[in-house]
């Protein structure tokens, strides 16, 4: 049996990676690995803080690892304390590393890239599944979650805050891509089948911040 450890972005599609690879018998998945803005103490992009990171791997049943990252983050640093993860995962005899990419050819094959001589295998769960069928079942399937940030030069500051459901889908501009790969927008899951309940989270203070806009849940 592959024993997996899942990037884990706080957001919809690692979460439902998480709900696939559990279904495949011959995948352990043993643990969650996410870098933290140590300045902020928030997953990056996402803004998801700290306390709602640790009550999703609570209800996911699996260890979280938190790489701290410094702010601002060279790429250099970036690289290295993610090269000390991977030595950390085959230490621990860890085989892989899965992702929740969907399909942008470049971002799987930097992965690729720094895993190369790790001795960790790259997984990709969702790859190219096409995404306005993939959006719509991760709602039938339970999940839920809200738009925590939204790239005002892609997508309306209106968005943030909302609940990725099938009324935002056929609200989102014809352009914008139905799971945000492109960067539109991120978000934060609440529920789904991926955990032993819902988190109980409220929505707090909506921000602007150099074009992104982020709408807190804790």
């Amino acid at each position: 049996m592959k024993r997996v450890l899942l990037s884990w972005s706080s957001g919809k599609d690692s979460a439902w990676a998480l709900h696939l690879l559990r279904q495949d018998p011959n995948i352990e998945l043993v643990g969650l690995l996410t870098t933290l803005n140590a300045e902020f103490d928030r997953v990056a992009m996402h803004g998801t803080r700290r306390s709602v990171l640790e009550a999703q791997a609570a209800a996911a049943r699996l260890p979280l690892s938190i790489i701290p990252l410094p702010w601002p983050c060279s790429n250099e640093i970036y690289e290295q304390r993610m090269a000390d993860a991977c030595s950390r995962a085959i230490d621990d005899g860890i085989d892989a590393i899965a992702f929740g990419d969907l399909f942008l050819a470049d971002i799987r094959a930097y992965r690729e890239k720094q895993l190369e001589l790790t001795g960790l295998e790259p997984l990709f769960p969702l790859w190219e599944i096409p995404t306005g069928r993939l959006a719509r079942e991760m709602i039938a399937g339970g999940l839920r979650a809200k738009l925590a940030c939204v790239d005002t030069k892609q997508l309306p500051a209106s968005f943030a805050g909302r609940d990725f459901d099938e009324a935002l889908l056929r609200d989102l501009p014809p352009e914008t891509d139905p799971c945000g790969e492109r960067g539109e927008f991120h978000t934060c899951v609440y529920a789904g089948p991926m955990f032993t309940a819902p988190l109980q989270v409220e929505p707090g203070e909506v921000v602007n911040r150099d074009g992104f806009v982020f709408a807190d849940l804790q």
